[in-house]
């Protein structure tokens, strides 16, 4: 499974959401959000995210929740937004939800590892209900088709060119070798033998040295061979080179309507930083709970008593 570091928990566009994703799965219900919410009642809220780190289903433990899912396996940095709720409550009591503190850490992992500035609305609640039944339909695998993504971002009102945009979220962080060992084939002496003919075989040549037959399950691979902690375009050239990661990232180059948009991207960072700008608050607003619903968790990983 992939893996984002640390400050970026909710960031799995592959099974995507990292991204997309566990913001998919993780926001739900009705929006009405604005950009000034904590304005009054927690003005530094916002700072606290930045300086420490959806319903924030996610973040609940226990059998049978989300977090359980074995798809759930490799998130990490719960600990982060544990620390940043924890800064919140001590200066903003009852006020500041875990679900904004997931869509605001997200928005500023990417910020710090040089990608845009975002401004997104919030006053997002906590959801009352995480369920791992909910976790695999609100995925996107890392062996889908293209049209199996589009069908599921559709599902959430999110267009073709939302997918492209936020697939680039895969230009950070690290998958494990089980998210793409299905591509290629190496024996015990090493040869090896593509199984996907679209992955650049010298690529698939170091991939399968970094993921050796026999390897430890605990061994990644960084999503982005270039640039991997740097938020930046790098993911669209490694695309047209054939070196995506995932077969999930390759289907993007085997339809007019994304491939067109990868070239887009890959030859102008400005325009994949707006597209990604506007298409992340969209994701950020798919079906969040807001007003009377849900709560404000005192601790984001147990719903209050």
């Amino acid at each position: 499974m992939e893996k984002i570091p640390s400050f970026c928990p909710i960031f799995r566009l592959h099974g995507l959401f990292i991204v997309v994703t566990m913001l998919i799965a993780a926001f739900r219900c009705s929006s009405n959000l604005s950009l000034d919410f904590y304005a009054v009642s927690c003005p530094s809220a916002e700072m606290m995210v930045k300086n420490t780190g959806c319903d924030a289903s996610i973040l609940i433990q226990g059998n049978g929740t989300e977090r359980s899912d074995p798809a759930n396996a490799s998130l990490d940095g719960f600990s982060v937004i544990d620390s940043i709720k924890r800064v919140a409550e001590l200066f903003c009591p009852g006020t500041v939800s875990c679900a904004d503190i997931v869509a605001l850490a997200a928005r500023d992992a990417v910020e710090i590892t040089g990608g845009p500035a975002v401004q997104i609305p919030t006053g997002r609640r906590d959801g009352r209900i995480s369920a791992a039944s909910n976790v695999r339909q609100n995925t996107v695998d890392t062996s889908f088709t293209l049209e199996k993504m589009i069908q599921i971002f559709s599902a959430k009102g999110l267009s073709v060119d939302d997918l492209v945009a936020l697939s680039g979220a895969h230009t950070i962080g690290s998958a494990h070798c089980s998210a793409f060992s299905e591509r290629f084939h190496s024996d015990s002496t090493g040869k090896l033998a593509l199984i996907d003919p679209s992955l650049d075989k010298d690529y698939a040549a170091m991939l399968t040295k970094q993921c050796q037959v026999g390897a430890s399950a605990s061994v990644t691979v960084n999503n982005d061979p270039q640039t991997p902690t740097i938020f930046d375009n790098q993911y669209y050239g490694d695309l047209l080179a054939h070196k995506g990661l995932f077969q999930s990232d390759s289907v993007l180059l085997n339809d007019t309507r994304t491939m067109n948009k990868v070239v887009n991207f890959a030859n102008n960072q400005d325009k994949f930083f707006e597209s990604w700008s506007r298409s992340f608050v969209k994701l950020a607003s798919v079906g969040v709970k807001t007003g009377g619903e849900g709560e404000i968790r005192q601790s984001c990983s147990v719903i209050n008593a």
